[in-house]
């Protein structure tokens, strides 16, 4: 056994050059793993010490996760589906250990502004634990409906190798979705029906984005913009128009955020819509 221990990575939190656009991605089974908590106390202060346990490299299965794994070169992804951008590459993720960052990257992101609570480390565990799994989960797919979870990567530099862990900067799912009979927005509140039909013509379908969140260390250079314009052209890649996404009305950050990059405020009516969030939608 060894002990790896995952030091707290500064976030930015968001609620908020075309690129070449193969598609190849990597399925792979993932062994059970485990963490575990240390904690340390003395008469004034107590730390949580996270740490994760897992096997040696060399025991490890060839499709397990593997946290010390380089970062491969972007030419061996096989992957025309990108969008480079300064420093950094905005593509959909592949490896397992770009999930299983980017679910850690939300977690990161969830617990920002709690980072001082007792067990928050463990809470931070948890949330990766299951964000982790739902990642994997809908991107799988689901009557129809595809999700796809977007990550920005450092690129690669001569003779600077990188992990996984330490090359993925930002994330967001882009989730493609069919309109509930009637709607002309998500959320619009329709007439209800007995039986709730889905319209799966190609027009009816809508892009969702979610889960946007940025490294702190990586703030401040176009990565959510960036990463944000590459989820609306994959949608439109996909044959989807219309591209939306959430804001809570006080994350003033994020709305501007995402009025730059091209969304504006849809004016909804009636919705199920919650009074802390506006809808926006990608106008250009």
């Amino acid at each position: 056994m060894s002990t790896i221990s995952i030091h707290r990575t500064e976030l930015l939190r968001i609620t908020h050059n075309r690129s070449r656009i193969s598609r190849q991605r990597y399925r792979r089974t993932i062994p059970p793993w485990r963490m575990m908590i240390n904690s340390r106390s003395s008469d004034t202060t107590k730390k949580d010490e996270l740490s994760l346990k897992i096997r040696q490299v060399d025991q490890l299965r060839s499709e397990g996760l593997r946290f010390d794994r380089l970062q491969p070169p972007e030419h061996e992804l096989f992957q025309q589906d990108r969008l480079d951008f300064g420093k950094f590459v905005a593509r959909e993720a592949i490896l397992d250990e770009e999930y299983w960052t980017a679910a850690w990257l939300r977690a990161e992101s969830h617990w920002e502004d709690r980072a001082n609570e007792r067990y928050v480390d463990n809470f931070k565990r948890k949330f990766a634990e299951q964000e982790f799994n739902a990642i994997k989960r809908r991107c799988k797919g689901l009557q129809g409906q595809k999700c796809s979870c977007i990550v920005a990567v450092k690129k690669e530099e001569k003779h600077i190798k990188r992990s996984v862990i330490k090359s993925v900067v930002g994330t967001l799912d882009l989730n493609i979705r069919f309109f509930l009979q009637g709607e002309t927005f998500p959320g619009e509140k329709v007439k209800s029906q007995l039986f709730c039909t889905i319209n799966r013509e190609g027009s009816n379908r809508y892009g969702y984005i979610a889960n946007l969140c940025v490294a702190k260390s990586a703030r401040r250079q176009g990565i959510a913009c960036n990463m944000l314009r590459f989820a609306v052209e994959s949608a439109r890649s996909n044959g989807v128009e219309q591209v939306y996404v959430h804001v809570h009305r006080n994350n003033l950050v994020a709305q501007e955020l995402y009025q730059k990059t091209g969304f504006e405020v849809v004016e909804m009516g009636q919705s199920e819509s919650s009074d802390d969030t506006f809808l926006l939608q990608y106008t250009r």
